[in-house]
């Protein structure tokens, strides 16, 4: 089938090349010609592993283009995904819609037969209707469906969560659109991957759902965690003891400092700002985003806490800045709280990670970024770990501690063991475990 994406962020490259890679004909359509010419030089903008390999495979069997010409990767196109971003908005926190609506707008223009529009965007219950109302009084001639197609994508983990799907959800309303999305998603069918055929509102509505119950379960376990901090608990424990429950589920009880990422901080929000439009409020999930926030700026007090006489004119090492590993992702990461709290204390801050600096630096300023860890921790009086990248987890601590003014570790992501550190010399401290059994 051949298919255009229209937006080459994050989701939509992702699914642009993973359709092609099943065998489509797929054209990326992009308003930034500057993104568009370095993915036609095989340049993929973002990190994601794997990404890079597939682009080049499936530009070279010419099932994937890309092009900043709309009409031209409509004009044999049976199906257009809209995968353009829907950020909060600063005034309310409700998602803007403005790119869909925009991209709704210019694809019935340029449409040249009939088409099924698929929306692969994060968006509020009822878009669809309202993309529906907006192609239909653009081009009322158009014959169109409208369906809606949430994606379900880990960064880091993108690739293999679209080709080895745990779900595909797709709402549709009619028997037209339900029989192109069959053909579409057809090689994932013949493998006996789960696919939920709904209505639209029901689809809309199932990637909220599903966000917000992964940010509860956070936040759920960080609080238990504080917990286990002053009851002499240890949260690896807790959470493996919950986790081993089938109805609970071990995934997403990792304690740490608080989530982030473009998807949780912002789907919660929305959801939020929806029901409360509705007059039915989600009170849980209005909680799950104060405690996030709190969680965060938090961290900066516990790791100015393990410094003596606190952190001021003191030099703070954090490794690690984009909100999980294996992405340059650093939207409403961790890190970003927890320097920008520890500089209102006065803190000097250095910091590394291995993939997203340059985009920090756009976030982040008045901070000395470092080319290693080993370079971050040069004369650091506190090391802090806060995204959990591979390489910190087997750091060189003999080294580390000769390097350090001070040998303090604050091990927000519970790398390590606490008795090995102290027994090597340093003053350590982690998230939800005695802090009797973990510093000097």
């Amino acid at each position: 089938m051949k298919i255009a994406v229209i937006g080459v962020g994050y989701v939509g490259l992702v699914s642009g090349v993973c359709l092609a890679e099943i065998g489509h004909e797929v054209t990326c359509v992009d308003l930034d010609a500057q993104k568009i010419n370095k993915l036609n030089q095989n340049i993929v903008p973002i990190f994601e592993p794997g990404l890079s390999d597939m682009v080049a495979t499936n530009r070279e069997t010419s099932r994937l283009h890309f092009t900043t010409d709309l009409e031209d990767a409509l004009k044999d196109a049976e199906a257009a995904f809209i995968a353009v971003g829907t950020p909060s908005r600063e005034s309310d926190g409700h998602a803007d819609l403005s790119y869909i609506y925009a991209a709704a707008k210019s694809i019935a223009e340029k449409a040249a037969k009939p088409l099924v529009i698929i929306n692969k965007s994060t968006v509020p219950v009822g878009t669809g209707d309202e993309v529906e109302e907006i192609v239909k009084s653009a081009r009322p001639d158009l014959q169109f469906d409208i369906v809606s197609n949430p994606e379900f994508l880990r960064e880091g983990a993108a690739i293999k969560d679209f080709m080895a799907p745990d779900r595909i959800v797709v709402g549709v309303e009619s028997e037209h659109a339900q029989k192109v999305l069959a053909e579409i998603y057809a090689p994932f069918a013949q493998k006996n991957y789960p696919i939920l055929y709904v209505n639209r509102r029901t689809s809309e509505l199932s990637k909220y759902a599903a966000n917000s119950f992964l940010a509860l379960k956070l936040a759920y376990i960080n609080e238990v965690a504080e917990l286990c901090e002053v009851v002499g608990a240890d949260i690896k424990g807790v959470s493996k003891g919950i986790g081993l429950d089938p109805r609970i589920g071990e995934k997403f009880l990792n304690a740490g400092p608080g989530y982030g990422g473009s998807c949780f901080p912002k789907d919660t929000l929305a959801l939020v700002r929806t029901a409360q439009d509705h007059e039915r409020p989600l009170r849980l999930i209005e909680m799950i985003v104060s405690i996030n926030e709190y969680r965060k700026r938090a961290m900066s007090r516990k790791i100015a806490h393990m410094c003596e006489n606190g952190v001021k004119g003191k030099k703070i090492a954090i490794l690690g800045l984009t909100f999980k590993p294996n992405t340059d992702d650093m939207r409403e990461a961790p890190s970003i709280s927890i320097i920008q709290g520890l500089q209102d204390m006065g803190a000097e801050i250095c910091a590394y990670d291995p993939e997203g600096m340059e985009n920090a630096k756009h976030i982040l300023k008045d901070v000395t970024y470092c080319d290693s860890a080993l370079a971050c921790i040069d004369q650091a009086d506190a090391m802090v770990i806060v995204t959990e990248w591979d390489e910190f987890r087997d750091l060189p601590f003999a080294e580390i501690k000769k390097k350090m003014r001070k040998p303090v570790l604050v091990d927000l992501r519970n790398l390590y063991d606490g008795q090995t550190l102290k027994a090597e010399g340093f003053d350590y401290q982690c998230v939800g475990r005695p802090l009797e059994t973990v510093m000097s």
